[in-house]
């Protein structure tokens, strides 16, 4: 066969021969060396056809379009007798792709990754795109600090034209930051702008944050941290000028330099109102915000001024008022003055209210808790109100309020209401251990949103040795449309105090009843119930002598009926992980006349949360009870209080503090005081986590009112510890672990407790 070969410059490119012949018109195409690229992808991409003339300028085109496809490694543009031979070669597909060496990152994280760039089996191979999943893998590596990773990559041929890539990856240990440097500050020191950072030298804690270890954003984070710090102090002037980041020779470790210029503090000299509208007043406007001429200039202060002012007029309806403080400032003097430019623009009502991610919740469970109505003047205080009362039922991991303006209105908004529901039904299993009792066990079912509707059914069955209970408890918060709840209770419990630290008795109660709850406020309610109560005693021979003489006197066999009454208020911020506010319970259960016994018991219980930090809050908890008989009655003994243990005075054994009979086991008693001091923070490093946090406390109480036979058993008990708390996938966890501070030799000690639980 004659066949004419087409040469050309396009060959010292690309490694192929252009046409450098003679013009022939093509009668025919045909197409070698393809094994995977069917002969139509070919075709498709060459701009030549039957029929067309072959030039310089045509094939050089047609080989350019061939090698853009990256199909190819080589192309040959032949001529046979009129017949256009396009030969190919094509480049090797990916077979495989292995990684080896990696321990930081999960593998088919990086799998991913690569695959963006191209690198994935069944992939043409290329040289380039290899080099980018080199650099792609070094990239991940230095984004952790490990500026020491140093990857290779392997390339075997295979049969039928594939090729298997391997990256072996030396991952080396992370760069740490040995040292970081500031120039330029006098008014604060190195330790006080350190302190501002998150970036660190390495230190107790950075194993678990990497916080020592470099990184771009992290510094960029702690710049405007420090630039803040100058800014809420006056210093209107501060910048830094320059960073420089270094590393050592052998990659090991980093320092950092800021370079910063602070300038001279700033003090406010004016505040002026310029208000669009004459509806407010500059003294209206003034006393929303507490910057006042004559102090220092903080620019925390003067947002939080702007925002004070959005909100109150917010809160009368006004949702789209613009606020902006423009300064004037003067520095010579150092001095700045504001004026306020406040246009309230058109009062607005709210037009509808949208409610998304409420899967299984019914819209009516969420609408009843929102106190912004739809028609009604927008209010960020009823809107703020309603986002607390949502997040208090404990149905929504999160809850989102965003406003939407109205298309072609300029006094209506739509809410958009957003919730991530979590799982409201949980099984719950407690534990506490003591060297006298092991293990007590408790177990319980509970799904406080029954079927999506807001309604709560509990079962729970306590296997422990104190107490062996089983109940069912069913509540419907909304019974009637304004807000009254109703619920039922029915329980078995029974009591055996004969094989542990309770005086030696042994209780059986039967019981039932109905409760009500009245709601006064968003904050208030009160409760109401009525109960009745069948209980059967039984005593043995160390059974102390204030139980028997109850007994001779009253029998065995005792009914009651009782009733409730009580008050609860809450303003905690979230129900879950409370930063803030507080909630108040008290609580008088009495025995009524028609009853065989005459009986109070009076509790009062107070938590307060308060933020002392972004992420620090101080919980105090407070507990008070009493009990007693009337119309010359006493106590019936099976009512006792009692105190220590989990939820009292940890450090110490379940119910063990207070009086005691002469076999050292506690008798209860009629007068509680039980507190706490709870410092909450996140756990170093996950601070954005809202599920886990730590505790470090101090507990404290006593119980009275009963004749102890151990007189030194008496008195005030002190205990410290640290807790976790957290609600993982599996459910509530809760751990503590605590040191009797002034225990005595008689005492009872119970070190670590947990309780745990699943969600479903």
């Amino acid at each position: 066969m004659d066949l004419k070969k087409l040469a050309g410059v396009w060959a010292l490119f690309f490694g192929a021969t252009a046409w450098a012949g003679e013009p022939f018109v093509v009668k025919d195409i045909r197409v070698e060396g393809i094994q995977r690229t069917e002969a139509g992808t070919v075709f498709s991409y060459l701009p030549l056809k039957v029929g067309d003339t072959v030039t310089d300028e045509r094939a050089t085109a047609a080989l350019h379009a061939l090698f853009s496809t990256g199909f190819f490694k080589d192309v040959q543009l032949l001529a046979d007798q009129g017949v256009l031979v396009v030969r190919v070669q094509e480049r090797p597909t990916i077979a495989s792709v292995e990684l080896n060496g990696i321990k930081d990152f999960p593998k088919p994280q990086l799998l991913d990754n690569l695959k963006l760039v191209g690198l994935a089996e069944g992939r043409i191979f290329d040289k380039a795109m290899l080099e980018k999943s080199e650099q792609e893998l070094t990239r991940q590596y230095i984004a952790r600090g490990k500026y020491a990773v140093a990857v290779t990559t392997s390339v075997t041929e295979l049969e039928r034209n594939r090729v298997a890539v391997k990256l072996d990856v030396t991952e080396g240990d992370p760069s740490k930051i040995r040292q970081i440097n500031f120039v330029g500050n006098t008014h604060y020191r190195d330790k006080t702008l350190l302190g501002e950072m998150k970036l660190t030298t390495p230190g107790m804690f950075t194993w678990l944050t990497n916080n020592d270890q470099y990184s771009k954003p992290k510094l960029e984070a702690d710049m405007e941290a420090i630039r803040s710090l100058y800014l809420n102090s006056g210093y209107m002037d501060f910048s830094i000028d320059s960073t420089q980041v270094s590393i050592s020779a052998d990659k090991k470790d980093i320092y950092i330099t800021l370079n910063i210029t602070e300038g001279e503090p700033y003090t406010v000299s004016e505040l002026k109102m310029a208000v669009a509208k004459g509806e407010f007043s500059d003294e209206e406007l003034r006393g929303m915000i507490d910057i006042r001429p004559g102090q220092t200039f903080s620019r925390q202060a003067l947002t939080e001024a702007s925002d004070k002012i959005r909100e109150e007029l917010g809160d009368k309806g006004y949702a789209f008022a613009n606020i902006s403080a423009i300064p004037d400032i003067d520095k010579d003097t150092h001095q700045v003055a504001f004026t306020f430019m406040v246009d309230p623009m058109q009062r607005a009502y709210v037009r509808r209210i949208n409610v998304t991610g409420n899967d299984k919740t019914k819209d009516e469970v969420v609408r009843r808790e929102f106190r912004q109505m739809e028609g009604g003047w927008f209010s960020t205080s009823k809107i703020k109100k309603s986002k607390q009362r949502l997040d208090r039922l404990g149905f929504f991991g999160a809850t989102n309020v965003e406003t939407q303006a109205v298309s072609g209105s300029s006094d209506q908004l739509d809410l958009n209401l957003s919730v991530e529901e979590k799982p409201t039904g949980n099984f719950q299993i407690g534990a506490g251990f003591s060297n006298g009792e092991g293990i007590t066990l408790l177990a319980g079912v509970t799904q406080s949103n029954l079927f999506g509707t807001g309604n709560s059914l509990s079962t729970q069955i306590n296997t422990s040795k104190i107490n062996q209970t089983l109940s069912v408890s069913y509540t419907n918060p909304y019974y009637t449309d304004n807000g009254i709840s109703r619920g039922f209770d029915a329980f078995r419990r029974r009591t055996d105090g004969t094989t542990t630290s309770i005086s030696q008795f042994t209780s059986e109660t039967y019981g039932g009843g109905v409760r009500f709850g009245v709601p006064v406020n968003d904050d208030e309610s009160f409760q109401y119930g009525l109960s009745l109560e069948d209980t059967n005693l039984a005593l043995n021979s160390n059974s102390p002598q204030q139980f028997i003489d109850y007994v001779n006197t009253f029998g065995t066999h005792n009914q009651n009926v009782l009733g409730t009454i009580g008050w609860t208020r809450d303003t905690r911020d979230s129900a879950v992980y409370a930063t803030e506010g507080e909630t108040q319970r008290a609580f008088l259960e009495a025995s009524l006349p028609v009853s065989g016994q005459r009986f109070y018991k009076f509790t009062y219980i107070q938590q307060w949360f308060y933020p002392l930090t972004k992420e620090l809050s101080l919980r105090l908890n407070g507990d008070l009870g009493v009990a007693g008989g009337y119309s010359g009655m006493e106590l019936p003994f099976f009512k006792n209080l009692f105190a220590g243990g989990t939820g009292s005075v940890r450090g110490y054994d379940l119910s063990s503090l207070g009086p005691r009979d002469i076999n050292n086991n506690s008798l209860g008693g009629t007068k509680r005081v039980v507190g706490n001091i709870e410092l909450l923070f996140p756990i170093p490093g996950m601070e954005k986590n809202r599920s886990v946090r730590l505790s470090a406390f101090i507990d404290g109480g006593a119980l009275s009112g009963k004749k102890s036979e151990v007189p030194a058993s008496m008195g005030m008990r002190y205990s410290a510890g640290v807790g976790l708390n957290w609600f993982s996938p599996a459910g509530p966890l809760q751990f503590s672990w605590a040191k009797p501070l002034n225990d005595q030799p008689q005492d009872k000690v119970q070190n670590f407790q947990f309780t745990l639980g699943g969600f479903f």
